[in-house]
Formats: C-alpha cells, sequence, structure tokens
C-alpha cells in the first residue's frame, strides 16, 4: 500500500467508525470541512459542506458530489474498523464517497492542472432524500452555478473500478403509499357480525400486485412492495381498521403517475366490494434519476483514462437516488463504480456485514482527477 492509498484508507476506516444519520452529521461535516481547508480549498458550510477549487481563467464549472449520512443498522462486521455508534454504521459506502472525492480535491489543488471551477459537494441525508433538496433550498446552486454535475455510488458484486452508466433514466423514483382500511371489529368467533379489516386489507394486497406486468409492461420496471401490515385487532377479537404501508418504484414520471391511478382503483374497488371505506395517501420521496448525453460520455471518457473497465448503456438500477434533485437542475451523470465481487465488498448495499472496498479510494479519487480534467480542459489556442 502506498502512501497515498494509506491516507486515504485511514480516513475511510474513520468515517467508518463514526457513522452519523441523516441532518445529524455534526462530526462528518466537521471532518470534511477541516480537510477541505487543509489542502487550500475555499471551503462553505450549511445543511452540507462545498468546497471550491478555482484554476486558471475558464468561466465553465462542475459540481462533483459525494453523500455523508449513514443507516439506522446494527453492524456485525468482525473487521477492525467496526462502528462506534451503536445501531449507526455505513453500510450504503457513505464513508468511501466522501474519501474518494476528498482525494480527488487533495490531488487537484496540489496540481491543479484544469481552467474553471471545481465544486464539491458533500451533501447530508441521502438515505431519505432530502438532503439534496435541502441545499438546492438555501441555494447551492445559485452561490455556486455550476455547467455540469457528477456523482458516484459504489456497487457491490461488481469487479472492483468497474464503472458503468447509462444515458437517460438510470435509478427509479420512489413513492411511499399509506392505504387505510375501515371495516368493522367484531368477536373473532362470529366473523359474519362484523367486516374484518384483515381479510379486506390482504385482498388488496394480493391484488396490487397485478399492477406489475397486467396494467404495466414487466419491462417498465416498475416495483410495487407492501412493508407494513397493521392492524387494531386483539386476540379474540377481529380488527375493524388496517393499515397497509409500502412504497412503489418508477423509471418514469408517467408510469408514477399510472401506478397511483391503478392503486386508488384497486383499493377502492376491493373496498366497495366489501362495503368498507378505504383511503389512499401518496409521499414522493425521491424523482427519477435522469443521465444527460454529455455527461455520461464524459463518464465513460475518464473512467477510460483511469484506467477502468467500462460498461456502457447498463440496465437502470432499481434503487432510488437523492442525486436525482441535482441533476434535474443541471446536465449531469450518476455512475456506479464496482465494489468487489467477494466477502464483505460483495454483500448487498444496506447489508449489516457489507463494508466499502478500500481497494477502490484511489481508484475513484484517479477517476475524479480525469473527468476534471476533461471537463474543464485548457484552450489550446
Amino acid at each position: 500500500m502506498n502512501a497515498l492509498e494509506e491516507r486515504l484508507t485511514e480516513r475511510r476506516r474513520d468515517f467508518h467508525r463514526n457513522p452519523e444519520l441523516g441532518f445529524q452529521e455534526n462530526r462528518t461535516r466537521l471532518e470534511v470541512a477541516r480537510e477541505l481547508r487543509a489542502i487550500g480549498l475555499e471551503v462553505h458550510e450549511g445543511v452540507g459542506v462545498v468546497g471550491v477549487l478555482r484554476s486558471g481563467k475558464g468561466n465553465r464549472a462542475i459540481a462533483l458530489r459525494a453523500d455523508m449520512d449513514a443507516l439506522p443498522i446494527t453492524e456485525t462486521s468482525v473487521h477492525d474498523h467496526v462502528s462506534e455508534t451503536p445501531g449507526v454504521m455505513h453500510a450504503c459506502g457513505h464513508d468511501g464517497h466522501m474519501t474518494m472525492l476528498l482525494g480527488a480535491a487533495a490531488r487537484l489543488a496540489k496540481n491543479p492542472d484544469f481552467d474553471g471551477t471545481a465544486v464539491f459537494l458533500f451533501q447530508p441525508n441521502e438515505e431519505h432524500g432530502l438532503g439534496a433538496r435541502a441545499m438546492i433550498d438555501e441555494g447551492v446552486l445559485e452561490r455556486f452555478p455550476v455547467d455540469e454535475v457528477y456523482a458516484i455510488h459504489n456497487l457491490p458484486g461488481a469487479p472492483t473500478g468497474q464503472v458503468s452508466s447509462r444515458t437517460g433514466i438510470i435509478c427509479n423514483s420512489e413513492t411511499l403509499f399509506e392505504i387505510e382500511v375501515q371495516g368493522r371489529g367484531g368477536h373473532a368467533s362470529m366473523p359474519q357480525t362484523g367486516v374484518d379489516a384483515i381479510t379486506v386489507a390482504s385482498e388488496i394486497v394480493l391484488a396490487l400486485q397485478t399492477i406489475v406486468a397486467r396494467k404495466l409492461p414487466p419491462a417498465a420496471g416498475t416495483v410495487v412492495s407492501v412493508t407494513e401490515f397493521v392492524t387494531d385487532g386483539q386476540r379474540n377479537v377481529l380488527p375493524g381498521q388496517a393499515i397497509l404501508k409500502g412504497d412503489f418504484r418508477a423509471r418514469s414520471p408517467e408510469d408514477r403517475t399510472a401506478v397511483k391511478k391503478f392503486m386508488r382503483q384497486i383499493s377502492e374497488g376491493v373496498a366497495a366490494a366489501h362495503g368498507v371505506t378505504v383511503s389512499v395517501s401518496f409521499a414522493a420521496e425521491f424523482i427519477e434519476t435522469i443521465n444527460a448525453q454529455e455527461p455520461t460520455n464524459a463518464v465513460y471518457r475518464a473512467a477510460e483514462a483511469a484506467g477502468c473497465e467500462t460498461v456502457r448503456e447498463r440496465p437502470p438500477m432499481s434503487f432510488s437516488e437523492d442525486f436525482a434533485q441535482f441533476s434535474n437542475a443541471v446536465p449531469g451523470c450518476f455512475l456506479l463504480m464496482g465494489n468487489g465481487e467477494t466477502g464483505a465488498h460483495g454483500q448487498p448495499l444496506h447489508a449489516s456485514d457489507y463494508d466499502f472496498n478500500d481497494e477502490l479510494l484511489p481508484i475513484g479519487a484517479e477517476f475524479w482527477v480525469q473527468l476534471v480534467r476533461d471537463r474543464l480542459p485548457f484552450r489550446k489556442d
């Protein structure tokens, strides 16, 4: 391990030992700001942290984003840098995302061989889809206007350092839903005297599964998941109320609207058949993440310049990403970078024994450097 790898590994593992949840990233923000100042960047602190590095006389600017928050998961790993915060861990690799970007900032500050402005965005609360919007609402894009914006997410199961992306939709939207069934409770020995809310809600759960492949094409990429089933029933009391909660993912605003319509139709139809009332509500957490063509082409070029294997026009990911708020405001590209195929590095994101692959740190930093050079080149005239 060379000096750069050693320094980045130490930094990443410190982040991993000290995870913080969304909008609680107090120590993390201080550490990021301290490092950016130490390498000579202009630093601005708000709901997130912004580092600014200018070089040459060019008026173009690009933004590079890393997410800072951890997850409410108890870590089950056995390595020597496990989380020291009970019930919280970096199970999605945000510790590595921050470290790669800090590594790139340090290299570019030492050798600013580009013409323009590089803006380093360290965003809070990606996991709940609130951090990017908070930074935008705070005015980050007005205060630091950029022409393009980029973000990396590690991908367990893919070869270490492999870069994959696509033009257009890259990550699904996520919409939360809640369906409340108001039946009529009664004695468990005489179910005919009431309207059992569990039975009605169970029919709705099964019927919702007809949306995918029966009402929308199988290839649409829509996913509907009921994740909670709550009733007011007791040992010998049939429930009069049932609440279903969950989320659905979609790859276009049109499909998002269609799923809402079908969910209402199904819920109201089943409820009407049983003579009960139902209410359906939605909360859009994440919009679709859309990649622009030229930024995506630039990602491929930078990956090849950094020596990374590339996969072009990969299938979209079914998960959602808060980066969508940035790329909806400014043309950009969200890319996946392989975290490795075996051991903890191959474990799924959000698994309690997942760990970011430290071998990826210098690769990611090099990729960021190459991307800045590609998008902010010195003019030959």
